[in-house]
């Protein structure tokens, strides 16, 4: 009954342990497979800026970059979809870019076809984040990447390319009224891009100055630098208010990409990093748990053991005791031959001091030397 005593509530104890760390290695588990496929998802956004600005410019065919990026989405959707709940999703944009090719009309309808493309996708980039729970990150270096990578540069990126492609529409239109509308989701674009810059500068660096990584700020710091220096060039290129300029805004394009792919590259990496690292630690709590579990077990049946053994032992002497007395008695009383003293006596047959009188001996009746008679008195 001790033993069951200490052993429920020891055990409990360590279940209780190991049911948490089961959860956070679940949990942990299915951030790195939102990374995954964060990795496939990454290079689309570019492709579909390359898209953009070719169907513009009266391309029709798909690029290359969008067809090798919907079938790398494609396999990690094949492996990913269903644990991260991105296949519905994933269909209606895979649907829709294939059509793409096929969009007809003036420039104003083959660009709104692709802001709807565009804002699917980033959709999906917000499907990942928050099904595979990388927003819901409690350490603060991996909740500020992945806010880097979901948020701030697809967003900025996709705003570039708006951005890029407007001031080519602005510059093209012939209405004054078209001219106008245009100029108008031109500052809009541009002040997307802005604020994407910043923000994502912001989170790096809180990223940078709250991690345990020894490369994380110098990755981030170059690569940082080169994305910036091909926002500021698309800008420039743009140039919101004047004509813009159509080299420099291909050139800036170009640079972007590549920023992009480069730092994107470096962000995943040390997100997986510090993940496999969490999972590494939980699994050495794992196994730790238990080996700690099967000591208290084995450590408390060696008490209960030890203890049945020292009360088990005082309970022999006693009895051991008991015998030897009981054996003693019946030795010394074996010797007398009898329970009591001798009959005819006073504490005993050997006692000399303390003899029975022989009144009434026949022997001294009626022989007046050898005896007396009694006295009336005794009579």
């Amino acid at each position: 009954m001790l033993t069951v005593l200490v052993v429920l509530p020891t055990a409990a104890l360590f279940l209780r342990v190991l049911d948490d760390v089961s959860t956070q290695r679940d949990d942990t588990e299915l951030k790195q497979q939102g990374v995954e496929y964060l990795v496939a998802l990454a290079p689309l956004i570019s492709a579909l800026a390359d898209s953009q600005s070719q169907s513009l410019q009266g391309v029709t065919a798909e690029p290359a970059s969008l067809t090798s990026a919907v079938a790398r989405v494609a396999d990690a959707d094949g492996r990913l979809g269903q644990t991260l709940g991105t296949e519905t999703r994933w269909t209606d944009l895979r649907d829709k870019i294939g059509r793409l090719p096929t969009v007809t009309g003036n420039s104003q309808t083959i660009y709104q076809a692709h802001v709807e493309v565009g804002d699917l996708a980033l959709q999906l980039y917000s499907e990942v984040r928050e099904n595979s729970q990388l927003n819901m990150d409690t350490q603060n270096d991996i909740w500020y990447l992945q806010e880097s990578v979901t948020v701030n540069m697809p967003e900025t990126v996709t705003a570039v390319s708006r951005m890029s492609d407007l001031a080519n529409m602005v510059a093209a239109a012939s209405g004054r009224a078209a001219k106008s509308a245009l100029q108008v989701q031109l500052g809009i674009e541009v002040a997307a891009v802005q604020d994407g810059v910043a923000e994502l500068t912001d989170n790096l660096q809180a990223a940078a100055d709250d991690t345990e990584s020894s490369t994380l700020a110098g990755n981030t710091v170059n690569n940082l630098d080169s994305f910036r220096r091909g926002v500021e060039a698309a800008n420039r290129g743009a140039n919101f208010g004047g004509e813009p300029d159509v080299s420099t805004l291909v050139t800036a394009q170009s640079t972007l990409s590549t920023a992009l792919s480069a730092l994107a590259t470096v962000l995943l990496k040390e997100m997986s990093t510090l993940l496999d690292e969490r999972m590494d630690e939980l699994n050495y709590r794992q196994i730790e748990a238990w080996a700690l579990l099967g000591v208290a077990v084995v450590l408390i049946l060696l008490a209960t053991f030890w203890a049945r053994g020292s009360a088990s032992a005082p309970a022999t002497r006693s009895a051991d005791a008991g015998q030897t007395s009981r054996d003693v008695s019946v030795h010394v009383d074996g010797q007398s031959g009898q329970s009591g003293p001798a009959a005819g006596t006073y504490g005993g047959a050997g006692n000399p001091y303390d003899q029975v009188p022989g009144y009434g001996d026949a022997s001294n009746y009626g022989n007046g030397s050898a005896g007396r008679e009694r006295s009336g008195a005794l009579r």
